[in-house]
């Protein structure tokens, strides 16, 4: 293959304008179907009622009983979507945001294409033809979420989709790339690429470990991931997780920051961030050795309609200002407001534009 200047091989230089791109993320495309449901309902299906899996066959049948018996929305989902259209609402610049992801030739899929765009965002979906388009059942039981994600399409995403010269070209414009930890279980050579070619060309590379589940079945993938990943994000329970599962010896979230942050990294012109969000508590901050942490803007709890994608809204929020070059306290209070802003919404939605001042 012939290389160009930009030093990726059978990659023509990208003709795009300079804001374009500046994030591109791969992830699993998912529609959520969203409602209240019951302690009940979430005991039928053996479910915790603010966690995260992946469908396993006994829960096939509650995505069908949600939509007969509840009040249920359909709303585009799955962590790195969610994400994407937080940072691109906050950018509030058309194509500032790239994502690839897998979904079917279905009407589902139509609907999720459709509102990526309607966001400004970049997409360009692989269509399976063979599979629907995932969908993640989002139940809703007081201030808690219960997520469980039946992949379908979204699980067939392939490598060379992300290869091809149309799709590369916006990784090689990229500032940072980002991938959800959900991706670890459907194409960890994907990440691989990413985190390769960010360190290669020292830019950033940021990962979020996602969900308890992941730390523990999938570390093997996770930990081939880590020596690329400059920023590592998640909650003070998926932590946890992974500080048992990596042998920390500790409970203690700040020692655990700081372990984290140590572990073997291949771009030394980077120093790794680690940060971890509590909810209501102190989000937590690793790097350079030091900790510091950072109060969350205080929202009132009868305010509180939809904590799902809270989370993911927040690194959508910091991401948003990392790319241009803010310090970490300014990311952390975007993060903070995206968060907020989003638990008052019922479902990833955003009517109207960001007031950040």
């Amino acid at each position: 293959m012939s290389t160009h200047d930009n030093g990726e091989p059978g990659i023509k230089k990208a003709k795009m304008a300079t804001s374009e791109s500046s994030i591109v993320a791969i992830g699993n495309p998912l529609l959520d179907i969203s409602a209240t449901g019951t302690k009940k309902f979430l005991e039928k299906y053996g479910l915790d009622a603010n966690n995260s899996i992946l469908a396993e066959e006994k829960h096939i049948p509650m995505f069908q009983e949600m939509v007969d018996n509840f009040n249920v929305e359909y709303i585009p989902g799955g962590a790195t979507q969610n994400t994407i259209r937080m940072a691109q609402w906050v950018l509030q610049e058309p194509k500032r945001c790239a994502f690839f992801g897998c979904i079917g030739n279905d009407e589902y899929g139509k609907i999720l294409s459709n509102k990526m765009l309607e966001f400004g965002a970049h997409v360009n979906y692989l269509i399976n033809e063979d599979h629907p388009t995932g969908t993640c059942a989002c139940v809703l039981t007081g201030n808690d979420r219960s997520l469980v994600a039946n992949l379908a399409a979204a699980n067939h995403y392939k490598k060379d989709h992300l290869m091809k010269p149309e799709n590369w070209e916006h990784v090689v414009k990229a500032k940072l790339l980002y991938v959800a930890g959900f991706h670890l279980t459907v194409a960890t050579d994907a990440m691989l690429e990413l985190g390769k070619h960010a360190s290669k060309h020292n830019k950033i590379f940021s990962t979020n470990l996602s969900a308890p589940f992941l730390c523990q079945f999938f570390s093997e993938q996770q930990m081939s991931v880590m020596p690329y990943v400059d920023f590592l994000f998640g909650n003070e329970t998926e932590f946890a997780a992974f500080s048992k599962q990596q042998n920390f010896e500790t409970e203690d979230l700040t020692e655990i920051a700081l372990k984290a942050a140590a572990l073997p990294k291949i771009n030394k012109q980077r120093e790794r961030t680690v940060v971890i969000t509590q909810g209501s508590l102190p989000t937590i901050v690793a790097h350079g050795g030091k900790v510091t942490e950072y109060p969350v803007n205080e929202v009132k709890e009868e305010d509180i309609v939809d904590t799902n994608g809270a989370g993911d809204c927040f690194v959508g929020g910091f991401l948003s200002q990392l790319i241009q070059d803010k310090s970490i306290e300014d990311c952390i209070k975007v993060a903070n407001y995206c968060a907020s802003y989003i638990i008052k919404q019922s479902g990833i939605t955003m009517e109207d534009k960001p007031c950040i001042e």
